[in-house]
């Protein structure tokens, strides 16, 4: 192992696949496995202590997915490089990632050396991505920047984010900040950003108003 190793720390609930991944990354002499976690709440607090230099993140985990610990990393350390690592090639699932803040996307049935490339290339600021997924992604950025062109928010579009409408939709049930929070797995400040975002928005003075605007508008069960 050199002085100079990039740490890197690996996020996936199968304990099997996460020590096949060490024993690869501890083999190499410019990396070095800095912890391991199994789910992303433990990510989040492994990150905080070790701070290494990459994350290998997996999408599907228990008690906390690897898209909102990626959020939640990021908001806390946002030089880290994250890589998402998942069994879906889904366009969805890509686009998801890089909302959350993901630096790169690999599949798992990827060969050792094609993963090795894509730790360093990552680590080294690109983005790296499967090609098929790679093409979706610049078609859906063509489409969304044809779109920008012609549409513009109105009083019932009024912009909110996937994340915006899941905390509005809780909102209009009552839920606190803190039980939202619990819900989505996000931080009490996430949340109460995303509620200040959404008076805004609305024109709301207060939740209660949000929540009648929102059903007014059909906002309600959007997400």
């Amino acid at each position: 192992m050199s002085a100079h190793s990039a740490r890197i720390l690996l996020v996936d609930d199968h304990e099997l696949f996460r020590e096949g991944l060490a024993g690869l990354v501890n083999a190499q002499h410019d990396l070095t496995v800095a912890g391991q976690a199994g789910d992303g709440l433990e990510a989040l607090t492994l990150a905080r202590d070790v701070q290494p230099d990459l994350i290998v993140m997996d999408i599907n985990m228990p008690i906390c997915d690897g898209l909102e610990a990626t959020r939640l990393i990021r908001e806390a350390l946002p030089d880290v490089r994250i890589v998402m690592l998942t069994v879906h090639e889904q366009d969805e699932k890509l686009f998801a990632a890089i909302k959350a803040g993901a630096n790169g996307y690999m599949l798992k049935d990827t060969s050792s050396e094609d993963f090795l490339l894509g730790v360093r290339s990552t680590l080294g600021g690109e983005a790296r991505l499967p090609p098929k997924l790679a093409a979706s992604l610049l078609n859906a950025y063509a489409r969304l920047a044809k779109q920008a062109n012609t549409q513009t928010p109105t009083e019932n579009n009024p912009d909110l984010t996937t994340r915006e409408l899941e905390v509005l939709n809780m909102i209009a049930v009552g839920a606190s900040n803190q039980e939202i929070s619990d819900q989505l797995c996000i931080s009490l400040h996430t949340t109460k950003s995303h509620v200040r975002n959404i008076l805004s928005k609305l024109h709301a003075v207060n939740r209660r108003q949000a929540a009648r605007l929102a059903a007014q508008r059909g906002l309600l069960g959007e997400k």
